[in-house]
């Protein structure tokens, strides 16, 4: 609850903050009037703000025909209402408030685009040209709740495993991870590119000495695609790890998926509630590449070794061994040009991939750390070394051998609250069609 220091506040309660106990008192809350509804004899004005909802009453003879009058706004309209608390069982909250004062803090000067309710369905592009209106949605708000528990998670449980957060560029001169899906821009006089990945400056921040690295950042793709899957804008929850192997950091990577929903579970029951989401913390089983591509033959698909996995082909793996697998060896063609390969068998690399209730929400590996093992790995993905210049010199300076993976945050907040779109789970999204809001 907001207190006063000397100042008059707009609100000194949220709506979540009263009960039925406070019968009696004088609240001043403020939000968005969510609907008014009218019988003959009474006036009911739910107001919601960022906590819930709850019911204004305007009874004819307990209050002013003015108030009543001024209960009468369209939806969508931004108030203060001063008033006193009543319990009511009846009321979804347990109690109302019976109107004192109500204030229209800036009366609408535009129609609303759709029914915020939620009673009239609206096309996804209409919500999201008008997105700063779609979150106020409930069903919307849920989502970006539980999203913000998952950020809060991540960074916290890495802060308990002594790591430390970092902050690389966006702006780079050569793509990262090679291949043609990159925003280009002219940087003065130079070319540069928006960064796929941080992955070549967070080995870059362990190479400098710092042991184990974590980071949220945004990072670029030019999909050609409209698929629900992707996005031209994401968020990337990465770590890195020095004298670390691929086990090692799976190792981290399981504990930090299996806190992050104990968590959601354990905060946002309420948003879980109102997007028909169960929620259970995953065991995670853990197969080889081999053994994915077994499984998929075994279940009709025409798949070879080298084949990349699918969404059809996660679906299908999901139904065999449930809602996270992590599927660790992939062949070396799969792979970016740093994993490490096997040394036994330079066509596999120490990589994988984290499947959940069968999509792809995590990649990761062990990386090379030698700079003539990064030469050849280049080369033989067709990327000139030389472009790679500052990248290869540093693993001249003593390099520890290390590793790392990468969660996508819209992927991770898509499969736990099972949007139908991973646009849903990007507050304002990019793609090829949207720069706009």
């Amino acid at each position: 609850m907001y207190k006063s220091i000397g100042v008059i506040m707009i609100r000194d309660h949220y709506i979540n903050e009263i009960t039925p106990s406070m019968e009696g008192s004088k609240v001043k809350i403020a939000g968005w009037v969510h609907e008014v509804r009218e019988t003959a004899n009474i006036t009911f004005l739910l107001i919601r703000d960022n906590t819930g909802i709850i019911q204004i009453i305007g009874k004819k003879g307990t209050v002013s025909p003015d108030l009543i009058k001024d209960m009468r706004m369209p939806k969508e309209s931004v108030i203060v209402v001063y008033g006193i608390v009543k319990a009511n069982k009846e009321a979804k909250q347990g109690c109302e408030i019976i109107p004192l004062e109500i204030t229209n803090l800036n009366p609408l000067t535009t129609k609303i685009p759709f029914e915020i309710t939620g009673k009239v369905p609206a096309d996804m592009d209409v919500r999201l040209n008008y997105r700063y209106i779609d979150i106020r949605r409930i069903k919307t708000a849920a989502i970006f709740k539980i999203q913000s528990t998952i950020l809060n998670t991540f960074a916290h449980t890495l802060n308990e495993e002594n790591f430390t957060q970092i902050r690389t560029p966006t702006i780079i001169s050569e793509a990262s991870e090679g291949g043609a899906e990159l925003f280009s821009m002219k940087y003065y006089e130079k070319k540069a590119y928006l960064a796929q990945s941080p992955q070549l400056y967070k080995q870059l921040a362990i190479i400098g000495g710092f042991d184990k690295v974590f980071m949220i950042t945004p990072v670029f793709r030019a999909e050609k695609s409209n698929t629900i899957y992707h996005l031209s804008e994401s968020t990337q929850m990465d770590i890195e790890m020095a004298f670390a192997n691929a086990d090692d950091v799976v190792e981290v990577l399981i504990k930090v998926v299996r806190t992050i929903i104990k968590k959601i579970i354990e905060n946002n029951q309420k948003e879980l509630e109102i997007l028909d989401v169960q929620l259970s913390i995953p065991e995670i089983n853990i197969i080889s590449y081999a053994q994915a591509i077994k499984t998929l033959q075994n279940a009709g698909h025409n798949v070879d070794h080298g084949t990349d996995i699918t969404r059809e082909y996660e679906k299908t793996l999901r139904n065999k061994y449930g809602d996270a697998i992590l599927i660790k060896d992939f062949p070396t063609s799969l792979r970016a040009f740093y994993s490490m390969p096997h040394k036994d068998n330079p066509e596999l690399t120490h990589s994988f991939d984290l499947l959940y209730k069968g999509l792809e929400i995590c990649s990761g590996a062990q990386r090379i750390h030698s700079p003539d093992m990064l030469i050849n790995a280049l080369k033989n993905k067709n990327l000139n070394p030389d472009n790679f210049k500052f990248y290869i010199d540093a693993f001249r300076c003593g390099a520890p051998p290390h590793a790392g993976w990468s969660i996508g945050l819209e992927r991770l907040t898509m499969q736990i609250t099972k949007a139908n779109n991973i646009r849903e789970c990007a507050m304002f999204p990019r793609d090829r069609k949207r720069i706009t809001p």
